[in-house]
């Protein structure tokens, strides 16, 4: 009996037993457009401040969802608190604590000098005049010779490199922060403009500090001024300072910056005037842990033998706080309230959960309903949580994502991951078709937009047929990877499926407000959702994993030439990049790279994390064999790794 026949046969006995659709589709388990607003409009408000994480609003997101699972009858994950005296107390055993750095503040000790190389020297005031960058290692360089390098980049494909000629090895580089075309809308180095590709270059070329001049006239006008910190990357491999421009004409024996500035835009090198200056710097930086929570809450399975199998359901609900990294409003300090990115995968999140959970049915299989934080700084709670599972991820068999699914425009829907299960189309076809049914003998009108009745009765009036208009138009992508928190789940062999209904004006900006979600298609959405995880939750048999087809230009490191088909660790990192993947028939796969290995070396490069790599990724070319190195277990493997030519 092929699909469509069982779904025909099983309405059927529906009729037969006297249950019509009106009474099943209006059950008070099926998910509801105005909760999912009320939820929305809760996450994204002015009062949570754009939850980012390890804030006061992304913990106040998180105690609300961990509200909801405890009301809703969702058992806690965790038994921190054996016996919790108050609501407050039960909500913490929903939640999985994972490291988190909110930021980076000076510490005693920091020092900017200048003088020759004997003699008196001039101290710096650290805040004022200058300011260790956020990502600076706790260090100290003394007395080495301060050498101007331009803009302090290194652009092979461009034939430009401001440290030809070894001409700062041993010595500190100083350097403009921006590019040449720094107001040119198509700037050509645009991918070398951030300060950590500057580290990286002054670290190749063998210096042993970084000093970057500001832009901006007044030091603390600068965003160098103010110390930051990315949890996907750690810190640099040599300590990097920021100057404000007076203190750079000081360090450069007197010479005129605007003229320096022309020759380097120009590509005329200059050398600065007067005397040698020997730069003596130490950066102490204080890194504030803070806490930040996944947020998990289990409905055990009614089957004796599945109930030890689990379905996970996720989404994420941090966001971008009041802007900053990550905002594509950038200098704007507002809240960016992140409506539908997450709070509608979020708010699908808890209707979902209250809707199988009000079921007198359980699902057979166990499923564990995750609200994932970090997600928008490198995948860092599911990254956590994929090597801290609540059940062996042996026993889990399959992760359904939901980001950003709150605008569909005419009831247009992505899922990827189509391709990590052999399953999945047939799950998600029979799906759709039951997604249009109709069902209701006691009303001739419900069939009156329909367009292809199924049953019909005796006295020739259609009682079941099929609504189109009501289901979504997919597309479906194979692709198991991507930037959302199905990627850590997949990069451990979980077949995944992830529901996204695209991009648009308001992402990532202040704007993306809960007024503008489609509440409507985001409940037919969660249905589509809803019936899938039932038919695997019913099945004794779990998805079949497979490899995924994956296009070589998907993944974080667009716009590179080449392409080696690796799945970085986003999470932080000073000893070498994890991979979390190695994409099928690729370079990566040919040269023997398995998940789980730490690249420590890159076509001659060391390699202490992400921004490392895609600086070394940077520099290769298409068809030549490059060396990589590897930490496996308590191996060091050399291995030779070929590029492929990005479509």
């Amino acid at each position: 009996m092929n699909s469509n026949q069982h779904l025909r046969f099983f309405l059927a006995l529906i009729l037969c037993a006297g249950v019509s659709v009106s009474t099943l589709a209006q059950t008070q388990s099926a998910p509801n457009a105005e909760r999912l607003r009320q939820h929305v409009v809760y996450l994204a408000s002015d009062a949570l401040e754009g939850r980012r994480t390890g804030t006061a609003g992304a913990n106040d997101a998180a105690h609300y969802i961990a509200g909801e699972f405890s009301q809703i009858g969702l058992r806690p994950a965790f038994q921190t608190i054996r016996n919790p005296r108050n609501r407050a107390e039960a909500r913490s055993n929903y939640r999985q604590k994972f490291p988190y750095i909110a930021g980076v503040k000076l510490g005693s000790g920091n020092e900017l000098s200048y003088g020759a190389e004997t003699g008196a020297v001039t101290n710096l005031r650290a805040g004022e005049d200058w300011s260790p960058v956020g990502f600076s290692p706790n260090t100290r360089v003394e007395k080495k010779q301060a050498v101007f390098v331009g803009y302090g980049i290194t652009a092979p494909e461009l034939n430009h490199d401001d440290y030809a000629g070894g001409i700062v090895s041993g010595k500190i580089a100083i350097a403009f922060s921006g590019t040449p075309d720094n107001d040119n809308p198509h700037d050509r180095f645009a991918r070398y403009k951030d300060e950590r590709w500057k580290a990286i270059a002054a670290h190749n070329a063998g210096a042993s500090a970084l000093v970057l001049i500001v832009r901006a006239e007044k030091f603390q006008d600068s965003h160098l001024s103010r110390l930051r910190y990315d949890n996907s990357a750690g810190a640099s491999a040599l300590p990097v300072a920021a100057v404000s421009r007076g203190v750079a004409q000081a360090l450069l024996g007197g010479s005129s910056l605007a003229d320096l500035e022309d020759d380097a835009r120009s590509g005329k090198e200059r050398a600065s005037n007067g005397r040698k200056s020997f730069l003596t710097l130490s950066t102490v930086l204080v890194r504030e842990e803070t806490p930040a929570f996944n947020i998990v809450g289990v409905l055990d399975g009614s089957d004796p033998v599945l109930k030890k199998e689990a379905i996970i359901i996720g989404a994420h609900y941090d966001h971008l706080g009041m802007g900053g990294e990550g905002s594509l409003v950038p200098g704007k300090t507002a809240v960016h309230h992140g409506a539908d990115d997450n709070a509608s995968g979020v708010a699908g999140l808890l209707e979902l959960a209250r809707s199988f959970s009000a079921k007198r049915v359980r699902p057979k299989r166990t499923i564990i309903f995750i609200a994932f934080s970090g997600e928008e700084e490198g995948l860092l709670g599911s990254s956590y949580y994929v090597n801290n599972p609540v059940m062996p991820l042996a026993n889990t068999v399959a992760m359904i994502n939901m980001d950003m699914i709150g605008r569909a425009k005419d009831k247009k829907l992505v899922i990827g991951g189509v391709g990590t299960a052999q399953d999945w189309r047939t799950l998600i076809n029979d799906a759709q078709l039951a997604q249009s049914v109709v069902v209701d003998a006691g009303n001739p009108a419900a069939h009156a937009l329909s367009n292809m009745p199924m049953v019909v009765g005796a006295n020739g009036r259609t009682v079941v047929s099929s609504n189109r208009s009501e289901q979504m138009i997919l597309t479906l992508n194979e692709d198991g990877f991507g930037p959302s928190d199905h990627s850590s789940f997949y990069a451990k062999q979980i077949p995944v499926l992830f529901f996204w209904t695209g991009t648009h004006n308001d992402y990532h900006k202040p704007s993306d407000t809960a007024d503008k979600i489609n509440y409507e298609d985001e409940v037919k959405i969660l249905q589509l959702v809803a019936r899938i995880v039932r038919d695997v939750s019913a099945s004794d048999k779990r998805p079949t994993y497979t490899l995924a087809k994956s296009a070589a230009s998907s993944g974080r490191a667009g716009g590179f030439r080449v392409y080696l088909g690796t799945v970085p660790n986003y999470s932080d990192s000073n000893d070498g990049l994890l991979l979390d993947g190695v994409r099928e028939d690729s370079p990566a796969a040919a040269a023997g790279l398995k998940p789980g290995d730490k690249i420590v070396k890159l076509a001659g490069r060391d390699i202490r994390n992400v921004y490392d790599y895609t600086a070394a990724l940077g520099e290769m070319k298409a068809g030549e064999e490059y060396e990589v190195e590897v930490v496996r277990g308590a191996e060091r493997l050399k291995l030779k790794i070929k590029p492929a030519a990005r479509n």
